[in-house]
């Protein structure tokens, strides 16, 4: 018979909280198993994987609801739309990065607007932030 664990082995061998693992029951993203009469809930070894991935899912910008519809593709073996959807996050991910440049295009300019007029006016950041 396979091993099976508590809800606080599971958590520990993921690296996560117990919280996590019942948010993530709450969610969907993780089975509840059958609570036996008198006896605490058994884990399958598996599910340490399962959550293990989701937290590497989320590490990678996948949100929850990306996370579970990842493993729902992994559960059918699903390559293309998996491939889909790492691309739409990829496609996010690139305009996330050129809004960034942006800003700190600005805030470079604002920087440098500040280290020319040394007190010969008011602070241009500070008119910046206040203007209407």
């Amino acid at each position: 018979m396979a091993s099976t664990l508590s809800i606080g082995r599971l958590a520990q061998a993921a690296g996560v909280n117990v919280e996590t693992i019942r948010y993530y029951q709450r969610r969907g993203l993780l089975a509840v198993p059958p609570k036996p009469l008198g006896g605490q809930r058994r884990y399958p070894e598996d599910a340490v994987k399962c959550v293990r991935f989701i937290k590497r899912a989320q590490a990678l910008g996948f949100t929850l609801d990306e996370a579970g519809a990842l493993l729902k593709l992994d559960r059918a073996r699903a390559c293309a739309p998996t491939r889909a959807l790492a691309a739409r996050k990829r496609a996010l991910l690139d305009r996330k990065i050129a809004d960034l440049a942006a800003l700190r295009g600005a805030l470079d300019d604002l920087i440098r607007q500040c280290a020319t007029r040394r007190g010969r006016t008011g602070c241009p950041i500070i008119e910046t932030l206040t203007r209407d």
